[in-house]
């Protein structure tokens, strides 16, 4: 890796554009409702977890997120409940998506933060980006959902999955409904 603010290497900008294509590559397939196809994105083993946030005073930041496998979070998952949750909405009567949310998914400001063994041979990445979340339901529910993400992508084969996926929403109140989109 190059430190911040010094000239990045070939291997690290080719590698930057190859997650940022998978990341818009999941974005897609997320808009367009090929769940399946996005589950493939996700290894056996993966860790998939919203904490909920709450306002801390100045320098508590320690507590300002519930905590996975302790507290209770808005998501703590694994690729099986993942699927139950794109089975459940797959028939038709998942009464949070009927009728289906539009959705759009916008990737930003993504960051490599750490490739091993190295940025040549990169078995694991991790890597950070901002995203917005734009849902559409019925003719006037509308949601933003707005945060950050850690990601762990794990190579495979030519492409890439994600082993974990930590997700902070930047609000500690959730204003939508129900978060039936996945982030």
């Amino acid at each position: 890796m190059t430190p911040t603010g010094s000239k990045a290497s070939l291997d690290e900008l080719l590698l930057m554009r190859e997650i940022e294509n998978f990341l818009y590559r999941e974005a897609e397939l997320l808009d367009e409702r090929r769940y399946e196809e996005w589950l493939d994105l996700l290894s056996d083993d993966v860790a998939y977890w919203m904490p909920m946030r709450r306002n801390v005073k100045y320098g508590e930041w320690e507590q300002e997120n519930t905590r996975p496998d302790v507290d209770m979070n808005w998501f703590d998952e694994d690729k099986g409940t993942l699927a139950l949750r794109v089975r459940q909405i797959r028939t038709g009567v998942h009464w949070a998506e009927e009728p289906i949310s539009r959705v759009t998914h916008v990737v930003s400001n993504v960051r490599l933060l750490e490739a091993t063994p190295s940025l040549e041979q990169a078995g694991e990445v991790k890597i950070a980006c901002s995203f917005i979340v734009y849902r559409n339901r019925q003719e006037t529910e509308t949601d933003f959902l707005v945060g950050r993400r850690k990601d762990t992508l794990r190579r495979a084969g030519d492409s890439w999955q994600i082993a974990r996926r930590e997700i902070m929403l930047d609000q500690n109140v959730l204003l939508a409904k129900t978060v039936t989109v996945f982030l």
